[in-house]
This record gives structure tokens, sequence and C-alpha cells, in this order.
């Protein structure tokens, strides 16, 4: 600001008018130190704020917006998120899978696909779906060309593949992560409320101020001693620029205003913390894409304003289905026909079987090896098994462990015919799969898993009476009684396995209507006496008692009715004795009395004269009555782990005996008469205190050192001769 044409007024006197010409003051030589005075004066008191700070409004007023812009772009808590959408976007968008998941995926169930010819191309009609696209919350996206021809398995090599693969897990990662929560949206919303606030403040007060904005300003500056003066008139030389670059700022942030109300109709017209993509869903046939909310949501918002294909070719890698067929091809990569035949084994039942175990699906190639037998499948999720099982005309057998399993109607017709072996293990019994209650061939059915003790009648069992040539069927579960659905096929059933896991067993008189079974197990059911309803099962060949609580056997002598009974297992219990009534069990051939309590041997056991089989072993055994010598059939003789002293002679009459095992008892004496048992093969003398062993031994010519369990130097105590002879093949 510079001074001219001062007016002047006179001391105690009103100013002189402007057309005098005569100037009057006081005369110094002090006028340029004047007139910077009362410049400074007149700046610092007359010129009105606004005109005086305008170009640091401007820049305050920038520089606010600029921060409000940008700071969700630098803060941790928001930049992150969005560099990472940004990065995972790209990729997804450049993704080879991406085409080749539009193409191929139809979001239709397998029994659909076959009763249709391949498209070539789907066209979207935009025009079709406007109604649907004003309902929904899903991107406008653009009409996309959809190729459908299936391309060959080359388009997407091994390594594009596991990068997709790579992809798929960071979007889920992602996902997880930024679902959570809303800060970015949360900071978006209050950085463009605090713009438009901003915006409103702004032309609210400099269209109030911008006249204030003035070329001429008078002011008055009490030094009417020194100059003669006290009124002033100042020229403000930046008045005009600034006054019109007043105006010039009101329309920039007018169209600035603008661009921020319309964001804020747009935050709030609709809600941006969802988005679906029904849209995406109808026009590319992928059905299962989820709809996502919160900041995830809201970044797809923000996305569809650049270009809707973005978010749509994103939302392949958040299809289940999409990611499923990525796993199979993949699977098909890695799991090659020629390495599936490296892992065919036979299996106990001389099949040949695969064994798959933790995949993350089934491979199509094993369809390919038509040699297979029996298929064995462990904890594979999303097992899906086509109709092109067909093609293995050979398998019989199949064992699903922890799957999660899909399969074809076709394929369940050719199962209904082929299967004859099936191993279902499960955690839960919604888990058993429905189509195993039609398998109409089916012979051999195991079942491993949990079911409610109160809700056991109600598995969905009921179906079995359909299966109409089961013979054998286990279930390894926590019954409390006996389901009827069981009492269903009692009519073929032949072999019947309960493993309980401890759940004590009741009302067993349901088995008294299984007249055919030949093998009955009954393991870990809490059993305190031999069922009654047992005695029932004339046809009953072998019984097996293992891990129940009996302590006495005194009913035992109504299994003589049981004439067909050659095998009875009632070991791991807490027997203490064998009542003499054992005798008149006289077709048993294998008798099991392990891991008991029994002290005493009664000798009317030895009176079982068709034993083979007999194992005594882990019990308190003292003595063993020489009446032992009457099972001259007796060819397994074990009493490890007693307290035996001495062994009968009455023992080795037994001629017949391949293996005999007396370890860890208190022997310190071999007779010389083991030398009569000329077919034995194993002998376990381990954990005695024996000093030397008889060179008799060398007229067991069966046996070689690795039947010998003995301790080294004890083996060293025989002549050379019988040790060469021993270690010899």
């Amino acid at each position: 600001m510079s001074m001219y044409n001062q007016t002047i007024l006179l001391p105690n006197k009103t100013a002189v008018q402007p057309d005098v010409h005569e100037m009057m003051g006081r005369k110094t030589n002090l006028d340029f130190q004047q007139y910077s005075f009362i410049n400074q004066m007149c700046y610092e008191k007359a010129l009105h704020w606004y005109a005086k700070y305008f170009p640091y409004l401007v820049l305050i007023h920038t520089l606010i917006f600029m921060v409000c812009s940008n700071f969700w772009f630098k803060f941790p808590g928001s930049s992150s998120k969005i560099e990472h959408f940004i990065s995972i976007l790209g990729k997804c968008f450049d993704s080879p899978w991406t085409t080749r998941a539009l193409s191929e995926v139809s979001g239709e169930n397998p029994e659909e696909k076959d009763n249709k010819k391949s498209r070539a191309i789907l066209n979207v009609s935009v025009e079709g779906n406007l109604d649907n696209l004003e309902k929904t919350q899903s991107l406008k996206s653009i009409p996309e060309k959809i190729v459908v021809d299936k391309p060959t398995a080359s388009a997407l090599d091994k390594k594009e593949g596991e990068q997709a693969k790579a992809l798929f897990e960071k979007v889920k990662k992602f996902r997880l992560h930024v679902e959570e929560g809303d800060i970015l949206y949360v900071m978006y919303v209050r950085q463009t409320v605090l713009k438009v606030f901003k915006f409103l403040l702004i032309i609210a007060y400099n269209s109030a101020l911008v006249s204030e904005v003035q070329i001429t300003v008078k002011c008055s500056v009490d030094i009417q001693d020194m100059t003669g003066y006290k009124h002033f008139s100042c020229n403000h030389t930046m008045a005009h620029l600034f006054s019109k670059l007043s105006y010039c700022y009101l329309c920039f942030v007018a169209v600035y205003g603008f661009t921020c109300l319309y964001t804020s109709y747009w935050l709030f017209y609709r809600s941006l913390k969802e988005y679906s993509f029904e849209y995406v869903r109808q026009e590319t046939g992928i059905d299962d894409i989820p709809d996502v909310k919160n900041d995830f949501a809201f970044m797809l918002h923000m996305i569809d304003q650049y270009d809707p294909l973005y978010s749509k070719r994103f939302a392949v890698f958040l299809s289940e289905v999409s990611e499923n067929k990525l796993k199979q091809l993949n699977l098909n990569h890695e799991w090659t026909p020629e390495k599936l035949r490296q892992r065919l084994l036979t299996n106990h039942n001389d099949r040949l079987e695969l064994q798959l175990f933790m995949l993350s699906g089934l491979p199509d190639t094993i369809f390919e090896v038509i040699e297979l037998q029996s298929l064995k499948l462990e904890i594979i999720n999303n097992v899906t098994i086509p109709a092109s099982i067909a093609q293995l005309e050979n398998l019989q057998e199949l064992s699903l462990y922890q799957c999660c399993l899909k399969i074809h109607t076709t394929a369940t017709s050719f199962l209904k015919e082929k299967l004859k072996v099936l191993r279902v293990k499960f955690d839960d019994s919604r888990e058993l799969p429905h189509w195993l209650y039609h398998l109409r061939n089916l012979e051999e059915l195991y079942l491993i898993g949990s079911l409610c003790p109160d809700t056991s009648k109600n598995v969905g069992l009921e179906s079995l009476r359909e299966l109409k040539h089961l013979k054998t069927l286990s279930i390894k579960s926590n019954f409390t009684k006996i389901p009827q659905s069981i009492v269903d096929v009692s009519s073929h059933l032949q072999r019947l396995y309960i493993y309980n896991d401890g759940t004590k067993l009741v009302m067993l008189n349901n088995l008294k209507k299984m007249v055919n079974l030949t093998e009955l197990e009954l393991v870990h059911c809490d059993l305190e006496r031999i069922p009654h309803a047992v005695f029932s099962l004339t046809n009953l060949q072998e019984l097996d008692l293992k891990e129940n609580n009996l302590h006495s056997i005194e009913e035992i002598v109504s299994c003589q009715h049981l004439r067909k009974l050659t095998c009875l297992k009632l070991w791991h219990n807490s027997i203490c004795y064998i009542p003499e009534h054992i005798k008149k069990l006289s077709s048993l051939e294998r008798l099991y009395f392990s891991h008991n309590k029994i002290e005493i041997l009664s000798p009317h056991l030895f009176l079982c004269n068709k034993l083979r089989y007999l194992d005594l072993s882990n019990n308190d055994i003292r003595f063993i009555p020489p009446e032992i010598g009457v099972l001259q059939s007796l060819q397994y003789f074990s009493v490890t782990c007693n307290k035996i002293e001495n062994l009968p002679d009455e023992l080795f009459f037994c001629k017949k005996l391949k293996t005999l095992k007396l370890g860890k008892n208190m022997l310190s004496l071999l007779s010389p008469k083991i030398s009569y048992l000329v077919l034995l093969t194993h002998l376990e003398l381990k954990g005695n205190h024996f000093e030397l062993l008889p060179p008799e031994l060398r007229f067991c010519r069966a046996l070689k050192r690795g039947g010998l369990v003995v301790e080294d130097v004890l083996f060293e105590t025989l002549p050379s001769d019988i040790r060469d002879k021993m270690k010899a093949e």
C-alpha cells in the first residue's frame, strides 16, 4: 500500500474540500519516513483482514482439502488395505485362470451339463437386466462375451495353476481380514463430510467478504503534531488482483464442492458397506460367488467407479466352484495315471488298492487306472465322484475316511451294481452318504463314527433292509443298544462286529433274532456277564468279548448249546478263574484268556481236547497242570508274563506245538524233553532265570535263530554246531 492524494485536515477545522488545490500542513524534511509510517499504520489498522490475508486463506484451505483427500492413503490402518487390495486386484485381473474360469464354470449340476450342448458364445443383454440391476447392489457390469468351448489342458500350465492357487489363498485371507472392520468406509465418509462442511464455509464467508477488497482505504493516524494531518486516504495496489482471484477461487471451490456433494449423495443414497454380485452371478453362471460387506464391499464399489470389469474378474477368486476347478486341474497335473499306478498295493483282501491321503480333491486321472479294485480315500474334502467312475469296471471296494463326498447319479447306479465292500469313517452321523443304503449288492459294510446314544436308532440305518446281500456289518460307535435296523438284515447277516467306546451296551435281546450269525464281536461294551442272548445263536462259530468288564464267566456252561463254536475270545477282562464247565465246550479250537487276572488253571480246561490255540499270557498263573498233555492238537501255547516257576513234562507231549511262548516268567530250567517238539518254529524264553539252554534243542529242526527269542548271552551257551545250524537259512 502506498499513499497518494492525502486528504488534509487542519487542526480544529473541517476537511478541505476536494476542489481546493492549495495544500496545507507542516513542512518537514521527513516525507519518506512519514509515508512509510502512515502506510504501515493504515495496513495494520484500516485494511480489512480478508483483503490482508486472502492468499494465506487460500493456501490453508487448499492444504486442508489435500489432507482430507489423501489422509486415508497415508494412514497405516487404511493405506495398507488399499495397497494390498490394488495389488491383489491387478493379479486377479491378469491371471490366466480368470479367463479360463469365466469360460468353463457354468454353475450347473453335472447332471444338467450332460444333457446340454456346448454353446460357443454367451452374450449377456444389458437391457434385459436393467430392472434387476437397479434392485441389486452389484456392479453395473459391461457386457462381455464368454467363450465356453473347453480349452486344452495346456491352456494353463502347472506354474500358472500354482500362482492362481496362491491367489485364492490371498483373497481368502484378505477378505477375512478386511470384512471384520469398516475403517476405510468411516474414514472416507468423515473426510467427505469435512470437505462439504469446508466448502459451505468457504462459499459463505468469501461471498460475504469479497466486497471488502477495495482499492482506496481511509484511515486515521494520530500524528497531526508531526504532519499536520489526522485522516489519510491510502491506495491498496493488489486490491484489483485479489478481487478477481477471489471470484475465480469461489468458482473453483464451487466446482470442487459440487463434486463433494455428489460424493456425499453417492455415499448415503445406498449402503456401500454391502456389495452384491447378483449381476455377475446371472451373467457368468458362477452361482456361488458370495456377497461381501464392510471395507471389502466399499473398495469394490470404489473400483466400479473406475471399471466394473475389475470386480467381475475379481469375483472369480471368491467362488468355491472356481477354486475347486483349479484344484482339480492342479491335481490332474500332479497325479498322472503313471504315478497312481506306482502306488498300487495288494490289500488283505487280495485286491489292488490305491490309497490317497489328505489331497485337495479326487484326481480325474484315477479313472484311467482301470485295473483298480479297491479305492481308499482319507481326509479329503470336497470329493466328487463323477460318472466317469464307471470306467473302473474292476472296482469292488471303497473306503471313505473323513471325506466330504458328493456323487453323480450315474456313479451311484454304478456303485449299486459293482460295490462289494464299503468302509466309512465319519465324525457326525449326518456325514453318512445316503446312497450307501441303496447298494443292493453290498456284502460288507464298515462304519466308524460317533453316534449319540439317545439317537442311535435314528442314524438312518433303517434303510439297511435294502442291502439284501449284506453278510458282514461292523460298527465302531457308542451304542447303548442294538438298533432295530441291524435286526432287519438278520436273515442274511453272518458277521456282526460292534466296537463301543466304553459305553455300556444293554438290551441285547435283539441278538436272538440273528440266528444266522457265525461271528459276533462285542468289544469295549462294558459287559459284566456273557449276554444270554448269545446262547441262542446256534450257528455261531466265533465269539469275541474283548475289553469288557467280565469278572465271572459261570454262564459259560450255556455255550455248550453252541455246537459250532470253535473260537472264544475272553481276553482283556478281569476274569479271576476259569470254571470247570469249560470242559463242556468240546468244539473249541481257539481260546483266548490273555490279559485277565487268572491265578489258578482248572484241569478241566484241558479237557477241551480239540484246542489248537491257547493264549493265557498276561495273567497271574503260577502252575500249569499236567493235564495239558491231553491237548494233542495244540499248536500255539502262550503263557508269557505270568509267574510260572516250573513246566510239567506233559507239556512236551503236545508234539504238534509250533509256537511256545514262555517269556517273562520265573523259569530256571528248560527240560531236555523239549526235543519232543520237532515241529517247533517259535520258542520264546526271554525274561526268565535260565543259566543255559539244553543241547536237545538240536532236535527242533524247524527252529531257527529268528524264531528263538532269548538273550544273546544265553544263546551262546548252546554248542557251536547247534548255533551255526540255527543261524543258517
